[in-house]
């Protein structure tokens, strides 16, 4: 003790030294992390949600995806910090590394490869998330299920389906995502009108529904451009289709067209336009029948030897000889 007493000091301190600058520096980083998270949800919040191509600003979205992307960079700053400093402490007691460095690596690469699905999936999350693919509130379709997204993890995204089941995706089997809540959405959809309708008629009563449809609440928030009619989408011998379109905000196209639909209806009956359905499939019509002809034929097929019977053959429509009844009795083989 006291030929070493003064070496161990040395060591202590130096260990001592080393802890309180870690944590030091630990808990500067992590509240540096934590400052600059702040800030992003208060520029998030400044955003205005209603410019086109701009994400609409979801207070939970922010809040969980901050909070993902906080929980990875203190976990990682935290990792980084202690893990140099207890390799410094174990070098400053003078135990050798190589063999501890060597048996980490062996052990790191075994879990690895055991675990590759668990590191794929949080991979794949943390990107996800840097990324902003997607956020809480988006209706997303990630091709292994499809929904409203409720929660976004580092492993697993939630998802509400249609029909109110919650679906689990991992994120390491999400190959492709369709995010419908970004940017913006379109709403088309087609008036089916009689033929000899008048084009110009027509387009003048769509715009004006439009113009006075973008003046209305909810409506001229959710209209991001003005309602389009682009033309004729078909012509038939009938009737014509003309094609409407508009821009609206991510996610309302379908209340949009259904709004439209009714107001466009009953602009058109105030017009005096009328609507027709919808042209039948030419390939699932069939050539009319003579009605006579179509009325004989199961009197024909009752009774083989009435007139109409005879009329109907081919034979007897040729000027040939009736064909024998069916119930007639073969003549005896003469041998």
């Amino acid at each position: 003790m006291e030929e070493n007493w003064s070496t161990w000091l040395g060591i202590g301190l130096r260990i001592a030294l080393i802890l309180i600058i870690a944590f030091v520096l630990r808990s500067v980083v992590r509240r540096a992390i934590t400052k600059l998270i702040e800030r992003m949800n208060r520029t998030a919040q400044a955003v205005d949600g209603t410019a086109l191509g701009g994400l609409l600003v979801n207070v939970e979205r922010r809040r969980q995806r901050s909070a993902a992307i906080g929980s990875v960079l203190r976990s990682v700053a935290s990792f980084l910090i202690m893990g140099t400093a207890a390799l410094m402490i174990l070098s400053a007691l003078e135990i050798n590394l190589a063999p501890l460095l060597a048996s980490a690596g062996v052990a790191g690469v075994a879990i690895g490869f055991g675990a590759r699905n668990l590191v794929t999936d949080f991979l794949s999350g943390v990107f996800m998330i840097l990324e902003d693919q997607y956020g809480v509130g988006d209706t997303v379709d990630a091709g292994v299920a499809s929904g409203e997204v409720i929660e976004v993890g580092l492993r697993v995204t939630k998802l509400r389906g249609d029909s109110g089941e919650i679906w689990y995706v991992r994120n390491g089997e999400v190959k492709r995502i369709g995010n419908l809540s970004q940017g913006w959405a379109t709403a088309g959809l087609n008036v089916q009108v009689r033929a000899e309708e008048d084009l110009d008629q027509v387009r003048s009563v769509i715009t004006q529904v439009g113009v006075d449809m973008a003046k209305e609440e909810p409506w001229n928030e959710r209209l991001w451009e003005p309602i389009e009619v682009l033309g004729l989408d078909a012509v038939y011998l009938d009737s014509m289709v003309v094609r409407v379109s508009a821009r609206t905000m991510p996610g309302k196209a379908l209340g949009v067209e259904r709004e439209l639909r009714w107001r466009i209806k009953k602009a058109l009956n105030e017009a005096g336009i009328e609507l027709v359905g919808r042209p039948l499939d030419p390939e699932l019509q069939t050539d009319a029948a003579d009605p006579a002809a179509t009325t004989a034929a199961p009197s024909a097929l009752a009774n083989p030897d009435s007139p109409q019977s005879m009329a109907a053959s081919p034979i007897a429509s040729a000027g040939g000889p009736p064909a024998a009844p069916s119930s007639t009795v073969p003549p005896p083989i003469q041998k």
